[in-house]
């Protein structure tokens, strides 16, 4: 599902792809500590589901070296990276246009979430998701033990712009 904001066109629903568009598997590791070890680098492909529950409705989560497809390496288009044929992972450009679209940084994570506390912790202040987007609150899981935080309360997207040799941007 797909929907329009200004003139960009986002997908509607999170990620949950296990391969790269060339068919090569993105490895799923669920051992916390398998994943505590994983570099926070270009190079550590990873991803699973949040509590390694592959039936979540937040998607999957995803390294910034899956996400990226190791630097464009594995691309069918540039900035490819996981994304299905035809789409691309945004730049940091690309949110913030977004961001600003809908009135700027501090009211666009509102117009942006799904509103209620079906997925979200009470009480959701500022949720209207009045643009469609319906950002659902995936958590992350760390880097440094490999544990779960913070489902039901903040999510997080990665964009394809790097902030130096080893982090890039990302939303949340």
């Amino acid at each position: 599902t797909t929907v329009e904001i200004g003139d960009q066109c986002w997908m509607q629903e999170n990620l949950k792809v296990t391969h790269y568009p060339n068919g090569d598997a993105i490895p799923n590791v669920t051992d916390n500590t398998a994943w505590g070890n994983l570099g926070d680098n270009n190079t550590d492909d990873a991803y699973c589901f949040y509590n390694n529950q592959p039936n979540s409705e937040y998607g999957a989560l995803y390294t910034y070296a899956a996400a990226i497809a190791d630097n464009w390496q594995r691309d069918n288009t540039d900035g490819q990276g996981i994304c299905p044929d035809g789409w691309h992972l945004p730049t940091d450009g690309e949110w913030t246009d977004l961001a600003n679209y809908l009135g700027g940084s501090s009211v666009a994570g509102g117009k942006m979430k799904e509103a209620g506390t079906s997925h979200w912790q009470s009480p959701n202040t500022g949720a209207t998701n009045e643009s469609g987007f319906t950002a659902l609150p995936g958590g992350f899981r760390s880097l440094n033990d490999g544990s779960f935080y913070y489902t039901g309360s903040h999510g997080y997207w990665w964009s394809a712009t790097e902030f130096g040799s080893n982090l890039a941007w990302y939303r949340q």
